[in-house]
C-alpha cells in the first residue's frame, strides 16, 4: 500500500472516531442537561416529571415499595399527595391521600370514577413505574385544590341574607395562615366583602380574572337563592422562580461540560501532533543530519533509535512512513558508504602522492647526482665508470617516463578518450611469444612458467599493444610479489563458443583480504614487495579498464600462502558480428 492511500485511510479513520466521540459527547451532555431539566420540572411541579424520575424515587420497604424522602418533599411543597397501586387495584403505598379515595379504591370502586366524584378537589396525574427489583407500580399524584377546600369549611359561616361575611377569628387566623383571600360579589361583580391577607379586588370583569395569576387556586360557589357569588383564591406554595431555578442548575454542568470539551479538544490536538507531528519532526531531524554529514538514525539521550522499539522494530506511529523511511535509510547507507569510500581514496591518494613524490624524487637525485660527477674537473672517470654512470641515468629516466606515461594512460581511461583498435589475434601464439620473452629474461630464470594452449586456433578481437599490456601487468605482478621458485601457469580455453578465458595461476605467497578488496583501486599499492620501486599504484587499475574496454571482465582470487588465480573473460567475437551471425 502506497504513502499516499495509508494517509488517506488514516485520516478518513481518524475523522470518523472524532465524529463519533463528538456525537458520544453531545449524547451524553443532552442526557446531562435532560436530567438536570427533568429534576428542576420535578422539584416545581411533580405533574412534568417522567417514569424514570419517579421511579428512581421509589424504594421498597419491608418488601414494600414506598417513596424516598426527596419525593415526599416535593409532593408537601406542592400541596399534593403520593399514591401507589399494584396493577390490581391494591393499595400499596400512600402518602397524604385523601381517605376517602384510598378506600374506596381498596374496595375496587372504579379509579375514573374517583376522579370525576373528587374532580372539583384535587388534579391527577396517572404514571406506571417499572423499578427495579418490584413488581409494576401504578402511581398517582393529585394536588389539593386549596381555596375549594376552605370554600367547603367557610361557606357555612356566611350571611347571605345581609350580604356579609361573619367569620369567625380562628377562621380569620387560618385564611392569614393559608395565605388566602375570600370575596363575596353581587350580580353586578361588584366586592360587597372581602377578608385575608391577600390585596382586595374593587371589582371583576369576569370570574375568570381570578384565575389569572397561576401562583393561586381558585374556588368559586354561586349561592341561588341571594344571587350572590363567593370566591377564594389561595396561594400555591410552589416556587414561582423556574426559570432562574433552572438556570442557575444548568450553570455548573454546563460550565463543567464546557472544560471536559476543552479538554477533550487539548487531548486531541496533542494526540494528533504526536501521532502525524512527532514522525515528522523526527524525519527532517534525520535529513539534517544527512546535510550535517551525520549518516545515521536520529538517537534519543540514551542512543537508542528514535524510531525503532527496543525489539528493533519500526514504533506504530512511524508504519505511516514506511516508505519513506526505507528510502531514507537506503539514502544513508549510500551516503554512509560514499563517506568511507571517500576518506579510503583520499587515504590512498596521499598515500599513492607521498610514494609517488618519492618515486620522483629518489631517480631525479639519482640522475642528477650522476649528471654533477660526469660534469666535475676534481675526478678524472674511467670509461667503464662513466658508461655505469650513464646506463644508471637511462634507467632512472625510463622509470620516470614509464611513470608519466602510466600516469597519462590513467586519466585517458578515466575520461574514456582511449582509442582501441580491436582486430583478429591467434591467442595461442600471442600469449606463446609472451612467456617466451619472460623465459628468456636472465632475472625470472628462478621462476616456473607453464602455458597449456587451446587445442585449436582461438581468434579473438583485440588491440595488441594494448592487451599485451594487461598481460604484462599480470605477469609482472606474479613475479614482483612472489618468491624464487614460484610457478605461474598460463592457459586459454572456450566457454560456449562465446568467451575466451584466459587464466594465469600462480602458487606463491597470496593475498590478505585487504590488498585483494583494494587490487583494481587506482593509487593503491602492495605492500608485500622488497622492490624499493614496486610501482606506481596503477597497474592493476590500468588493467581493469582496458580489459572493460575489450569488452571483457576479470576476477581474481586469493588467500595467504594459497597462491593467486586470475580469471580474463573475453568476446570471442565481436557484437557486430554476434548480431549477424543471430
Amino acid at each position: 500500500m502506497t504513502i499516499h492511500r495509508r494517509f488517506i485511510i488514516q485520516f478518513f479513520t481518524q475523522l470518523i472516531l472524532l465524529f463519533l466521540l463528538l456525537v458520544l459527547t453531545s449524547l451524553i451532555v443532552l442526557m446531562i442537561i435532560g436530567f438536570y431539566l427533568s429534576n428542576d420540572e420535578a422539584k416545581n411541579d411533580l405533574t412534568a416529571a417522567d417514569s424514570l424520575y419517579l421511579g428512581s424515587h421509589m424504594i421498597k420497604k419491608n418488601g414494600k415499595p414506598a417513596f424516598d424522602a426527596e419525593l415526599k418533599k416535593r409532593a408537601d411543597e406542592q400541596n399534593g399527595w403520593l399514591l401507589a397501586l399494584s396493577k390490581k387495584g391494591k393499595v400499596l403505598a400512600a402518602y397524604h391521600a385523601p381517605e376517602s379515595l384510598a378506600s374506596a379504591i381498596q374496595t375496587k370502586e372504579s379509579t375514573a370514577l374517583l376522579l370525576e366524584k373528587d374532580a372539583a378537589l384535587s388534579q391527577f396525574k396517572i404514571w406506571e413505574l417499572h423499578p427495579m427489583d418490584t413488581q409494576p407500580v401504578i402511581l398517582l399524584f393529585g394536588k389539593t385544590n386549596a381555596a375549594q377546600l376552605l370554600l367547603k369549611h367557610l361557606a357555612a359561616d356566611i350571611d347571605w341574607a345581609h350580604q356579609q361575611l361573619d367569620l369567625s377569628t380562628a377562621t380569620l387566623e387560618a385564611l392569614d395562615k393559608q395565605k388566602a383571600r375570600i370575596q363575596l360579589i353581587d350580580a353586578n361583580k361588584k366586592v360587597l366583602d372581602s377578608a385575608g391577607s391577600l390585596p382586595e379586588r374593587s371589582s371583576l370583569e369576569t370570574l375568570s380574572d381570578l384565575s389569572e395569576n397561576e401562583q393561586y387556586s381558585v374556588a368559586v360557589y354561586k349561592h341561588e337563592p341571594s344571587g350572590l357569588t363567593v370566591t377564594v383564591e389561595a396561594e400555591h406554595h410552589v416556587q414561582s422562580s423556574a426559570g432562574s431555578s433552572i438556570e442557575k442548575k444548568l450553570s455548573s454542568p454546563l460550565l463543567v461540560i464546557l472544560v471536559l470539551l476543552f479538554i477533550l479538544l487539548l487531548a486531541v490536538s496533542i494526540w494528533y501532533a504526536n501521532k502525524f507531528g512527532t514522525p515528522v519532526v523526527v524525519l527532517m531531524k534525520w535529513i539534517e543530519n544527512l546535510g550535517n554529514g551525520i549518516y545515521e538514525q536520529p538517537r534519543d539521550l540514551h542512543e537508542r533509535p528514535l524510531l525503532l522499539t527496543r525489539k528493533g522494530k519500526l514504533k506504530r506511529k512511524f508504519r505511516l512512513y514506511k516508505e519513506l523511511i526505507d528510502t531514507l535509510e537506503e539514502l544513508t547507507r549510500t551516503l554512509h558508504d560514499n563517506e568511507r569510500q571517500r576518506k579510503k581514496m583520499s587515504q590512498t591518494r596521499e598515500e599513492w602522492t607521498s610514494g609517488l613524490s618519492h618515486d620522483l624524487k629518489t631517480p631525479l637525485s639519482s640522475i642528477a647526482g650522476y649528471t654533477n660527477m660526469l660534469q666535475s674537473d676534481q675526478y678524472d672517470w674511467t670509461e667503464e665508470e662513466k658508461k655505469s654512470f650513464i646506463q644508471t641515468i637511462s634507467e632512472k629516466s625510463n622509470y620516470m617516463m614509464k611513470l608519466i606515461e602510466d600516469l597519462t594512460l590513467t586519466y585517458r581511461l578515466r575520461n574514456d578518450s582511449l582509442p582501441i583498435v580491436k582486430q583478429p589475434v591467434d591467442l595461442n601464439e600471442f600469449i606463446r611469444r609472451t612467456v617466451i620473452h619472460y623465459i628468456n629474461m636472465a632475472e625470472y630464470e628462478p621462476f616456473i612458467f607453464q602455458f597449456e594452449p587451446y587445442p585449436e586456433q582461438l581468434l579473438a578481437p583485440i588491440d595488441p599493444k594494448w592487451f599485451q599490456r594487461v598481460l604484462d601487468n599480470l605477469i609482472m605482478n606474479a613475479l614482483k610479489y612472489n618468491p624464487a621458485g614460484t610457478t605461474i601457469q598460463l592457459s586459454v580455453t572456450m566457454i560456449e563458443q562465446e568467451l575466451v578465458m584466459i587464466t594465469i595461476n600462480d602458487d606463491g605467497i597470496g593475498m590478505d583480504h585487504e590488498t585483494l578488496d583494494k587490487l583494481f583501486q587506482r593509487y593503491y599499492r602492495g605492500t608485500n614487495t622488497t622492490d624499493p620501486s614496486s610501482g606506481t599504484g596503477l597497474g592493476m587499475a590500468i588493467t581493469k579498464q582496458l580489459i572493460k574496454l575489450h569488452g571483457g571482465s576479470i576476477n581474481v582470487k586469493s588467500a595467504p600462502s594459497e597462491g593467486t588465480s586470475i580469471r580474463i573473460l573475453l568476446p570471442a567475437k565481436e557484437k557486430e558480428e554476434q548480431h549477424s551471425a543471430g
